[in-house]
């Protein structure tokens, strides 16, 4: 698990201008490095090849770059707001954390600034003429690299914001996040245990979703006071001041605790006002089971959609077979409340489960989906799925009207779940 300050500069590195920020760079020190280099070159170099016309293709560059830069961001907002309309504004942040419509932005941005600066050069005479010739190579090898980005933009472009390209997106994010949790679903801590009587209560003083939870910084505050400390928060929570956030046992009863101390364990909580893919596996089941659900309402009417969503789902729970190890405990000193299972079928599932109640071909892909999860998960997940099926059934009872489709669900759940 990444600290709260890697975090941050995770986050930071796939953000749009952090990107743009890193290629603009490169392209005014691209620009000026024909002034460091032109001393180096030896005196009978064939200067006059091409050089003369750099004027003329860096302005070329500039006008163009501009231009294309201002058309591609464009798009990029049009393609993020086709997505929130269409699937869920949830999946907004991923198109705009994108790493082939950063690098083709910045790619547009850094060559245009790489010509600006260039042509201000030029003009002011900075460059000698070996430096124009420096500049002229740097230049060439600009183009193709507008040509190669331009090709892979365009290519790019074909699926951008449409609602098959979105769930893969979604898919994405929600598979680390799920694997992750998999691998360790309370991060290292202890099973969860009730604090004991007259622990010392820790609040946030911000209102908002827990996005990360820096485990070390926690166990570090823990061994430092000879306490415990149970977590009664996890990412994905909703915090705010009236609510413990944890509760601080110290092994010394007659301690007393300096004023720093509650601040210190507030600060390894990062509190957000919309909730993180990172560490909240629950999260990205929303955001897709938000997709399929929007698909289902009168105004789209697309139950494809949602059994394609019900499929992503599918290949996101459904774990392989056969004993689960228990986790390691690297944070002795830290207790940490688990996810339900029930929570997790009911994230990923409910909305569709309700909204597709009325539709014989997604609730029969819905206990297909539920089945295949009991199946290949561990006994308390398959029990989850075999309630939520059973829920999702009574649903279905309740909202079909032609008889034939009531005997048609159940018959497939007695089927898939074994009932006579």
């Amino acid at each position: 698990m990444f600290s709260r300050q890697w975090w941050f500069i995770s986050r930071m590195m796939r953000r749009l201008w952090f990107t743009a920020t890193l290629y603009c760079l490169f392209g005014v020190v691209s620009a000026l490095a024909a002034i460091w280099i032109a001393p180096y070159l030896p005196d009978d170099l064939p200067r006059s090849f091409g050089s003369n016309a750099v004027d003329s293709i860096l302005s070329i560059i500039a006008s163009s770059m501009l231009a294309v830069t201002t058309f591609s961001l464009t798009t990029l907002v049009s393609a993020t707001s086709a997505a929130a309309d269409a699937a869920t504004p949830r999946a907004t942040s991923l198109l705009l954390e994108d790493r082939t419509a950063q690098r083709a932005l910045s790619t547009f941005l850094g060559a245009f600034l790489f010509s600006l600066v260039g042509l201000i050069a030029l003009n002011t005479e900075l460059y000698g003429e070996r430096g124009r010739f420096v500049l002229f190579i740097a230049t060439l090898i600009m183009v193709a690299l507008i040509v190669v980005t331009l090709l892979r933009w365009i290519d790019h472009l074909a699926g951008l914001g449409r609602m098959g390209e979105t769930i893969s997106r979604v898919e994405e994010a929600a598979q680390k996040a799920f694997s992750a949790y998999r691998a360790a679903p309370i991060f290292g801590a202890n099973p969860w245990a009730p604090p004991a009587v007259g622990a010392i209560a820790i609040f946030h003083p911000r209102i908002g979703y827990l996005q990360h939870l820096d485990m070390a910084a926690l166990s570090d505050i823990a061994e430092e006071l000879d306490a415990t400390l149970h977590v009664e928060r996890r990412p994905g929570s909703h915090c705010e001041p009236t609510v413990p956030i944890a509760h601080l046992t110290l092994s010394d009863k007659s301690r007393t605790l300096e004023d720093t101390v509650p601040g210190r364990i507030a600060s390894a909580f990062t509190i957000g006002n919309r909730r993180s893919f990172d560490q909240d596996p629950r999260f990205g089941l929303i955001a897709l089971s938000e997709i399929g659900s929007k698909a289902l309402s009168p105004g789209i009417n697309d139950p494809g959609t949602a059994i394609d969503v019900l499929a992503t789902l599918t290949r996101l729970m459904a774990a392989d077979t056969g004993p689960e190890e228990p986790s390691k405990v690297l944070h002795e000193r830290i207790y940490l409340l688990d996810i339900a299972e029930d929570d997790l079928m009911e994230a990923a599932f409910m909305p569709i489960s309700r909204d597709g109640a009325g539709l014989l071909e997604v609730a029969i892909r819905l206990q297909k989906s539920l089945a295949a999860i009991s199946a290949h998960s561990s006994a308390p997940a398959s029990a989850a799925a075999r309630r939520m099926a059973a829920s999702a059934l009574a649903r279905a009872r309740e909202s079909l009207t032609f008889g034939e489709d009531r005997k048609r669900i159940e018959d497939e759940y007695a089927r898939l779940f074994n009932h006579s």
